[in-house]
């Protein structure tokens, strides 16, 4: 029986081809809130999908309709999505994208019936415990981002006084202990491991702590909004530490936050999809018509071209079809050219770093 839709939940309407369409997907995210940044990358990425696969005739003759789904990256409202999504007939969902949003969403996905793709999902936890073969992301996980930047860690700051401190969320946690594992697997000693509420303001009781333990370099397992408030609150009380951060920092929201506070500030992500000439054209549209092309917008796109390319190989939208084809085909992305393993993780390149420079991010140079 389908679910009711919890209080709180909030989901709207986009269509794009025919006001008649065949077959409903969703894209669900932080669409208000603290991280509507990312909520307005994977919608930009998804309009821009179903407007490009409608164009070319849908899938199977069928064209497409989107729901948006706002779960404020808040668990309980990404449950309340869920079951709204599965209440009207969805049947594929580009989402979610904080972690602690996904993993209690797939449950739901998993009970109906319901193909679910995270464009920005990297908690390990996330595939590694999936409850069903229904659940899959295009992104990387928090061990791989982990293994990147604690042996960096490790290498270019040796000696170094290194403290870790992280969000308490199932992302910003898993990412700060995956690296900080890392690190000290390669001989590094972590001066301090603290957690910090998100969405404070005020960060000078830790900023004092950093500065009194003298610490060089802060790894942070976080989002953009309290990075950038704590790298800013760092140069005031005159702490030049290095931040260096995941890729939850792929917004320039990051650097309307900091100012020059930001420079220098390092991060991993992975390799810039925007730079893949196979994502030329999509850029370009995407630019064209004034929407948002960085961070996980190619992503998002990404995973429903998938599920179209899936569904069109299966000739149905039925999810044994569809989740049987996307375990045997290789898929030609705007990501590149991917598969999926048997845990529902992506073969694709690992992360790289980046460094913020002048407002914008590019990859560090060596």
């Amino acid at each position: 029986m389908k679910k009711q839709l919890l209080a709180g939940a909030a989901l709207s309407l986009f269509l794009t081809g025919s006001a008649w369409a065949d077959i409903l997907i969703g894209v669900a995210g932080p669409m208000t809130g603290p991280y509507a940044t990312f909520g307005e990358q994977m919608k930009a990425g998804a309009e821009q999908a179903i407007a490009d696969i409608n164009e070319a005739g849908g899938i199977n003759g069928e064209m497409l309709r989107l729901v948006v789904g706002d779960d404020a990256c808040d668990p309980k409202q990404a449950v309340a999505v869920a079951n709204q999504f599965a209440a009207d007939g969805v049947v594929f969902v580009a989402g979610h994208f904080c972690s602690g949003s996904s993993i209690p969403a797939s449950q739901v996905y998993a009970e109906e019936g319901i193909l679910e793709i995270s464009p920005g999902s990297t908690n390990p936890d996330f595939t590694d415990k999936r409850p069903g073969n229904n659940i899959f992301r295009v992104c990387g996980r928090d061990d791989q981002q982990g293994e990147i930047a604690g042996k960096f860690l490790a290498e270019k700051f040796a000696g170094k006084r290194v403290a870790f401190v992280h969000d308490k969320t199932a992302y910003g946690k898993g990412l700060a202990d995956a690296t900080m594992a890392v690190y000290e697997a390669a001989g590094g000693k972590p001066i301090l491991y603290e957690a910090y509420t998100a969405g404070e303001k005020d960060y000078t009781a830790l900023v004092s702590k950093l500065k009194q333990e003298n610490i060089d370099v802060l790894y942070l397992g976080g989002y953009h909004t309290e990075a950038g408030l704590i790298v800013r609150q760092m140069r005031e009380q005159g702490l030049n530490t290095q931040l260096v951060s995941g890729d939850a920092l792929v917004t320039d929201e990051y650097w309307a936050i900091t100012g020059d506070a930001g420079e220098g500030t390092l991060m991993t992500f992975s390799p810039d999809p925007r730079k893949n000439e196979v994502a030329k054209p999509v850029v370009e549209k995407m630019t064209a018509a004034g929407r948002n092309t960085e961070g996980y917008s190619l992503y998002t796109y990404a995973a429903i071209q998938i599920f179209a390319d899936a569904a069109k190989a299966a000739g149905s939208t039925d999810l044994d079809a569809v989740v049987k084809v996307m375990g045997e085909k290789t898929f030609d992305t705007v990501l590149g050219s991917l598969q999926f393993d048997e845990k529902g993780d992506v073969t694709l390149p690992g992360y790289v770093f980046y460094q913020w420079q002048g407002g914008k991010y590019d990859y560090l140079e060596n």
